[in-house]
């Protein structure tokens, strides 16, 4: 670099205190100028590089689900890629020029060396480090806790989309069978005498309280096309309708027939109108209580889940913020196999609800990432001495020995770029370890990855 370019780089806040005798640390120092539009460096690779912005603005940018975050406009005398460089991983953002922008390249080996001979530079390196992890991570964390929230609020919505359907359904079919058993209880009032009407009202209810038969398809099928060809032939309409009533019911034509066998022939389609009419309005009346019980179960799934309306820290079951975590998953969990193996005695716990069910969530979707969404998973509980243990285990391919040393490292993630923060360990163990005082361990080889979870059953604070 020429006198001119090192002064300007001496106005800059990093180099302000550097003396005449130390100038040498800026040597193999490359002045760049880059364009609108050029990336200086790519999320998720590894660049080498160190840059010391003089001239210009740099956009900074992180792909979060497929969704590109501004994490901040860098202006001259910033500093960009230290974090990287000092803790050897790839580039968390992407750096876009907006515009033109001037400034001192460094490579690795020149960014070191810097360090090393330059104290006063490396101090304010270390410090514009640390705050801007402190950021990141502040705003990564922040994140994590949207996408378990997201994750939350996907699995209730397609979990609550089946009941609420089925209700919905089955509330716009009451009032037409309502209506429609009016019609027939109408027409049957002037031809039906009070004996008939015992019969009829008890044939119903031996209906009701007989057991369905379970019919594959084909049975099904042809059971619906006996009896539908029986109805017609009795004058009742829409006997092709009518008819699966019956035959989920498993009630057959001999059936039929003693039913209305001793009523007068001119009644007999309105009385099998009728019984088929109040036989689905019981049914329809059944869909809407089960499809209603199975919302408020899981609506008190998300209270437990979030641990709603009651304080931060509390005595806990265990179980009960796993079971409300498999609920939240469960849209990810059609095609797997989840083993509990759960030890009921162990004892409620002091803990922070909530916090823990994001460590469960954590740590079960990546077991369900593991296995495809298609594997074995295994959640156990039990109680070591004076440890209540919760262990995870997937089936699934296994962790590499080299990504196994890196677990538990800020930004580390195997996921591709956009579908992982690479902090859902690092908050989890946190969780684990700074608010419960326990530990995460995990074990891993091809076919089976163990998380073990170890929290104190009476811990002091």
């Amino acid at each position: 670099m020429n006198a001119a370019e090192l002064q300007e780089v001496r106005s800059t806040p990093l180099f302000s205190k550097v003396t005449d005798e130390q100038l040498s640390c800026l040597d193999g120092g490359e002045m760049v100028e880059a364009g609108v539009g050029t990336v200086l460096a790519t999320e998720g690779e590894k660049t080498g590089l160190f840059h010391l912005l003089l001239q210009g603005e740099v956009r900074a940018s992180r792909v979060y689900d497929r969704q590109s975050i501004l994490m901040g406009i860098n202006k001259p005398g910033s500093v960009l890629g230290e974090t990287m460089l000092l803790l050897d991983i790839p580039w968390i953002a992407t750096l876009h020029v907006i515009k033109p922008a001037r400034c001192l390249q460094l490579r690795e080996a020149d960014f070191w060396r810097m360090l090393t001979t330059c104290q006063t530079v490396a101090r304010e390196i270390f410090r514009t480090a640390s705050n801007r992890m402190r950021n990141i991570e502040g705003y990564s964390q922040q994140r994590e806790k949207l996408i378990s929230l997201g994750t939350m609020a996907a699995g209730l919505a397609h979990e609550l989309n089946n009941p609420a359907a089925a209700a919905s359904r089955s509330a716009a079919q009451l009032q037409e069978t309502a209506d429609l058993l009016q019609r027939f209880l109408c027409r049957l009032g002037k031809c039906l005498e009070p004996a008939h009407w015992q019969h009829l009202l008890g044939a119903s209810q031996e209906a009701l309280e007989g057991k369905a038969v379970e019919l594959d398809h084909l049975a099904r099928s042809d059971g619906a096309e006996t009896v539908a060809t029986w109805l017609n032939a009795h004058g009742v309409d829409a006997a092709w309708d009518v008819a699966p009533t019956f035959v989920n019911l498993g009630l057959e034509v001999s059936w039929l027939e003693e039913v209305i066998g001793t009523m007068p022939s001119s009644c007999q389609a309105d009385a099998l109108g009728w019984l088929e009419a109040r036989l689905r309005l019981k049914s329809l009346v059944s869909a809407v209580e089960q499809s209603s019980g199975r919302i408020v179960e899981l609506v008190k799934a998300v209270k437990s889940y979030t641990f709603m309306d009651q304080s931060p820290r509390q005595e806990v079951d265990i179980h009960e913020g796993i079971e409300s975590t498999l609920t939240m998953l469960g849209h990810k969990l059609k095609n797997v196999t989840v083993i509990r193996s759960f030890d009921r005695s162990v004892p409620r716990i002091m803990a922070y609800g909530s916090e823990l069910n994001q460590v469960w969530t954590n740590l079960i979707d990546n077991a369900i990432a593991a296995t495809n969404g298609s594997g074995k998973i295994c959640v156990s509980t039990s109680l070591e001495h004076d440890q209540l243990v919760v262990e995870i285990v997937d089936n699934g391919p296994g962790i590499p020995p080299a990504v196994q040393a890196r677990m538990f490292e800020p930004f580390f993630t195997t996921k591709s770029v956009g579908t992982g923060t690479g902090l859902g360990l690092v908050i989890s163990n946190r969780i684990i370890g700074n608010r419960h005082g326990g530990e995460i361990e995990f074990e891993s080889r091809p076919g089976e990855t163990r998380f073990k979870v170890r929290l104190p059953v009476n811990r002091i604070s």
